[in-house]
């Protein structure tokens, strides 16, 4: 049994005004309530997978032979995003900036966390305001949980029961087993700050179970909520966390081998990907259909997204996911690390069935939610998320003017459809059409010079405000 949090039900009048967002960088301001029109704020189901292709889901890639039909009715059932871009290419630090709204040059997480050492020291700035901390400053404040992998820091104080979570049950590091829970020899589940010991338990059904208990508990009574579900899956195994002697292969349950007629011996690693995220699939289907149990899917808003795109970096047996039709992958600034799948999902505000193609990244969540829960934002600090509601309701343009990236040796920064990317600052620039050439397979620097230019003027100025 999962601890108990007094919280209340979803529903609650309160007010509601729209954010002023200039274009560009700019400093966030505390939302006023003043003066607003009320509205009904929605529970907030935010999913993200671990390393998931952009090629994975056959929602995105036809071709795709990995069965995932409840991501696929997701994805009917509302907005499916096509340009949807992770902050950072890598796990540690795009989750940073989903939780803060910034990008790593300024909340300072530029980097994976390694080892134990890194995963349980402090990690991301305890002076970072994340987004449960602005959920409670609404009235009625939201009850709010994560279920899932953390891997942001789990020192005192860094852990996320102390970062703005009522609930947590997950882990600290990056990637732990599956079934035993334990990374680099430790063990490594947790229930708030104490370790949970469920050994034997596929992680991934276990933070659904998580996440429904929660949910569940929640109704009916008169609180919003935030759950914030954080999947481990599909993140390829890691052979420090197996005992001496075991394979270190693709874990997924039996049944989901048997979904493809397959034995739960099987050894082909592609083979067993495909069950690894047949079975998130399923978990995450499991979670939605909780919100239609308790009939309140309609009131919640639900957004799904891949932390960033699948590693490839032709490592055999773990470099078996796909980011067709994008180039490379994860810790890259190339489009296969960088544009990952997303989903949006709230049948009173968001039609069904529509393909956004706008640009938008995982900083703009931080953005969104607070616009729609009225939440006061965090005084002189430079968020660099936008409100893409009206993108995802009604057919807006992209906020943003421009997307900067950089992770390690490489950078990247989008302006439209054109975006520059270089491996190494002593290499030159390579110029790129994404509506044309989403392959990056063209450098078109040589043909257009003024082009590559006008995006290092934009770079620039990105790298003068932090």
């Amino acid at each position: 049994m999962f601890h108990r949090f007094q919280s209340a039900h979803i529903w609650r009048l309160i007010a509601l005004s729209a954010l002023m967002i200039g274009s560009g960088i700019q400093s966030s301001v505390a939302v006023s309530a003043e003066d607003a029109a009320p509205v009904v704020s929605p529970n907030i189901l935010l999913i993200t997978a671990d390393n998931l292709g952009f090629g994975d889901l056959p929602c995105y890639n036809p071709a795709s032979k990995i069965k995932a039909p409840h991501l696929g009715r997701l994805a009917k059932s509302g907005a499916k995003l096509t340009s949807f871009y992770t902050a950072s290419p890598t796990c540690t630090v795009s989750r940073a900036c989903l939780l803060t709204g910034r990008i790593p040059q300024r909340h300072g997480l530029d980097y994976q966390l390694p080892g134990l050492d890194g995963n349980y020291g402090e990690g991301l700035s305890q002076g970072e305001t994340l987004i449960p901390e602005i959920l409670k400053t609404p009235k009625p404040a939201y009850a709010t949980a994560c279920f899932g992998k953390w891997n942001i820091g789990f020192a005192n104080g860094s852990r996320p029961t102390e970062r703005g979570f009522d609930e947590f049950v997950g882990h600290a590091s990056g990637n732990m087993d599956y079934y035993t829970h334990n990374y680099n020899g430790k063990h490594d589940l947790y229930e708030g700050t104490k370790e949970l010991h469920r050994e034997g338990e596929h992680c991934t059904d276990l933070f659904a179970d998580a996440a429904i208990d929660f949910i569940r508990r929640q109704s009916p009574k008169e609180q919003p909520w935030f759950v914030y579900l954080p999947f481990n899956a599909p993140h390829f195994p890691n052979a420090r966390n197996k005992a001496p002697g075991e394979p270190n292969e693709w874990q997924a349950p039996d049944w989901a081998f048997k979904t493809y007629g397959m034995s739960p011996d099987e050894r082909d690693p592609v083979k067993r990907y495909r069950a690894v995220v047949t079975a998130l699939d399923a978990a995450i289907g499991r979670v939605l259909k909780s919100l239609d149990d308790l009939k309140i899917a309609d009131d919640t808003l639900v957004f799904f997204y891949s932390d960033n795109g699948a590693f490839r970096l032709g490592r055999t047996g773990l470099d078996v996911g796909s980011n067709d039709p994008l180039r490379s992958g994860g810790v890259t600034c190339w489009e296969g690390g960088l544009r990952v799948v997303a989903m949006a999902r709230w049948p009173k505000k968001i039609p069904a069935g529509i393909t956004i193609s706008e640009p938008c990244w995982s900083p703009d969540l931080l953005m969104t939610f607070a616009t729609l829960t009225h939440a006061k934002l965090p005084a002189d600090v430079v968020l660099d998320g936008k409100n893409i509601l009206p993108v995802l309701t009604d057919h807006a343009k992209s906020p943003h003017e421009s997307f900067y990236f950089r992770y390690r040796n490489h950078a990247a920064l989008r302006k439209g459809n054109w975006k520059i990317v270089r491996e190494n600052p002593k290499r030159s620039w390579q110029l790129f059409d994404l509506q044309s050439d989403p392959r990056e397979s063209q450098n078109l620097a040589d043909e257009k010079p003024q082009v590559v230019q006008e995006l290092q003027s934009e770079l620039k100025r990105w790298e003068r405000s932090f």
